[in-house]
């Protein structure tokens, strides 16, 4: 089970895009309301989510969770106990943590991007405490995952379904959508 934690103002591409390529590549991807069933995005895009944050599981099947940038989503992840907890108890078990655009910086605030090759949306790097900065869209430094922006949205979405599912089977499904691989 993948969890995808959305809050007000989040952006709609970066949240949306990684789950459609999940859900291609055969990964069970949930939507999880942070304060209700209906969340908005920050270009005003209402979201029907398949559980509330008071619904998530934490336990065996969960595979990852995925944090979406955008404004002020980002500091409405951050602000919610339920998106903390299931942060912590990814980190503790090492399960994927990805995170993309500003939303990286909910890590850094935890200390977890430590040493960690890590990117952000630019502006945003001197919030990712004591991370290894890199200038790639896309970044993955043991479980946790990392992107620029937008822009990287279907980058970082492949790289998540490569991490289940191998480099070929991401690269079919790049072709599929007509995303030029390098």
């Amino acid at each position: 089970m993948i969890y995808v934690f959305l809050a007000n103002g989040f952006e709609e591409v970066e949240a949306l895009t990684p789950v459609d390529l999940l859900r291609r590549s055969g990964k069970e991807v949930q939507l999880v309301g942070v304060g209700g069933k209906v969340i908005t995005g920050s270009h005003g895009i209402a979201v029907q989510t398949d559980i509330t944050d008071a619904e998530i599981v934490l336990g065996r099947e969960l595979e990852m969770m995925i944090l979406p940038g955008g404004m002020p989503g980002t500091l409405n992840l951050e602000k919610s106990e339920a998106v903390q907890t299931a942060i912590d108890f990814c980190h503790d078990r090492e399960i994927y943590i990805a995170a993309i655009c500003a939303a990286p910086s909910i890590l850094g605030h935890k200390g977890l991007l430590n040493g960690r090759e890590a990117t952000a949306y630019p502006g945003f790097e001197e919030q990712l405490a004591g991370a290894v900065i890199s200038e790639h869209s896309v970044v993955q430094d043991g479980h946790i995952i990392t992107a620029q922006g937008a822009g990287a949205a279907v980058a970082f979405g492949l790289k998540l379904a490569e991490i289940f599912n191998g480099k070929e089977k991401a690269k079919a499904l790049a072709d599929g959508i007509c995303y030029p691989v390098h």
